[in-house]
């Protein structure tokens, strides 16, 4: 896995809308963001710029628009900023983090249920 970017929280919406069909368009993309998100297209060509400067996304220019692609996957971001989430409000420690989110957290029977079955993989994955 090459270098994986920071992406701001403002970024990661616009992600999402790539990560989930592509190519997109800027206008495409800006008419899929949450409706909650009321920024003008101007906005939206910003953070895309800043995502090509940072190699999240790439582009290739179609008749007078252009086409947005993911240059780095859903997957290995996630992955990035939760170890990131991890150092920063944790100091690096993933056991503290996951007891505070089981401890403080409403758990459903069915939630609790597939808890104990990611930790049985594990348990056996150390046998």
């Amino acid at each position: 896995m090459s270098t994986i970017p920071r992406i701001s929280e403002s970024e990661w919406e616009i992600m999402k809308v790539i990560w989930k069909q592509y190519p997109k368009t800027a206008e495409e993309i800006a008419a899929q963001l949450p409706p909650e998100i009321e920024w003008s297209d101007q906005t939206v060509r910003t953070f895309l710029n800043r995502l090509v400067k940072k190699k999240a996304i790439r582009f290739e220019r179609a008749g007078r628009s252009y086409l947005y692609f993911p240059a780095v996957s859903e997957e290995d971001c996630v992955k990035a900023e939760s170890k990131s989430f991890v150092n920063r409000v944790f100091g690096g420690a993933a056991k503290l983090m996951v007891t505070n989110f089981l401890e403080d957290g409403d758990w459903s029977e069915k939630e609790i249920e597939q808890l104990q079955k990611v930790l049985e993989e594990k348990k056996g994955e150390k046998r």
